[in-house]
């Protein structure tokens, strides 16, 4: 793990393309910005942990038949050419 020192208003960048911004802290709350491509989902943890997490259908109801998992990022247009 990396770990780094910012103020406030200085960010870091992460592969060209993510840029994460310290906005404001206080006392031991700090708040960032996040500016990453659409491709790329930003989450919290617990919101990710969610959508890792295998949907369980609920007693008494028809599955669908179809089934989705997040495993990797992959751009809009290359998931419309993959179909």
């Amino acid at each position: 793990m990396l770990v780094l020192t910012r103020r406030v208003g200085e960010e870091i960048v992460i592969d060209n393309n993510i840029r994460v911004m310290v906005v404001s802290v206080q006392g031991e709350r700090v708040r960032l910005g996040i500016a990453a491509p659409p491709y790329i989902a930003v989450d919290r943890e617990e919101i990710h942990a969610r959508r890792l997490a295998p949907s369980v259908p609920a007693k008494g109801k028809e599955e669908s038949g179809v089934a989705c998992a997040v495993t990797e990022c992959v751009p809009k247009d290359k998931r419309e050419a993959a179909s």
